[in-house]
């Protein structure tokens, strides 16, 4: 009897310690890991009075499998790795000349499953336009170019800044995004940058006076960046690679134009230059 007894205790604990083991599993899988993802919109400006991108829809390609950093290749979007996921915006126009000289706006956030964001596209509406010397001119995708933007990126371009939470900026080069045809049409090409503040550095200062119209551009042999100074002269540019940079003011109205080099940039840090006075 008390071996029976024994034997039906054994089998009630296997249940038990089975049921526990499921659970766990079940709970296990369940509990899937996220990330926290948002995406910020600056401006490298151009010559406008405003330029206006008509943003319908961010997403992100996100790779669940392991992979080196470095896998570079293209990979198949129906490849079970591969997820796409929508984040979460405000559809309609953002005005790229309100984000210059170090403003941004939150264009994209959301909650995705744990993994390495392998490109991020923006989905592109209809309405875009640009406003020059006072008048409005319509702004049509270029001949061919599809209404989809994607950027590829590599899993290091991202600022992990909290555990669980990343951030990346996209700066819209608006000079070299806008073509001018002979007919005088405006077309769009859309030319994005990605960057983090934490990996790259910036340049920041005045120029006086503002009938000057000063426009500056920043560069070295590897990188050119564009910045028109605000009301009261001062400018700054973002998204800048560690180096050795010149800065030439491209001045107007009978001022002459000035360069400045040897300008040393460090990643994360603010460089800031002394007051840059125009003279006829």
């Amino acid at each position: 009897m008390q071996m029976k007894i024994r034997n039906v205790a054994a089998v009630v604990l296997l249940l038990v310690v089975s049921l526990w083991a499921c659970q766990k599993e079940i709970s296990d899988t369940g509990n899937t890991p996220t990330q926290q993802v948002s995406l910020y919109l600056t401006d490298d400006p151009a010559v406008f009075d405003s330029v206006l991108i008509d943003i319908q829809a961010v997403r992100v390609k996100l790779d669940t499998c392991t992979l080196s950093d470095d896998d570079d290749d293209d990979d198949n979007d129906d490849d079970s790795c591969y997820v796409w996921h929508t984040l979460n915006i405000k559809p309609g126009k953002y005005d790229l000349l309100r984000l210059r000289n170090g403003v941004d706006t939150l264009l994209a956030q959301g909650t995705i499953p744990a993994g390495k964001i392998k490109k991020v596209k923006l989905v592109l509406g209809t309405g875009h336009y640009l406003v020059k010397d006072g008048i409005r001119y319509p702004l049509n995708l270029m001949p061919g170019n599809r209404s989809e933007v994607e950027i590829k990126l590599r899993d290091s371009d991202w600022d992990n800044f909290a555990n669980g939470r990343r951030r990346i900026w996209l700066d819209f080069d608006v000079a070299r995004s806008i073509v001018k045809v002979r007919d005088g049409q405006f077309y769009l090409v859309p030319v994005l940058r990605p960057f983090t503040i934490k990996k790259t550095g910036s340049i920041e200062g005045e120029v006086v006076p503002r009938e000057a119209i000063p426009v500056i551009s920043v560069y070295n042999s590897a990188d050119t960046a564009y910045a028109i100074p605000d009301k009261d002269g001062d400018f700054k540019i973002r998204g800048l690679k560690e180096g050795t940079y010149s800065l030439f003011v491209n001045a107007s109205n009978g001022y002459r134009d000035t360069t400045i080099n040897n300008i040393d940039v460090k990643a994360g840090k603010e460089t800031e230059l002394r007051k840059i006075t125009l003279r006829k």
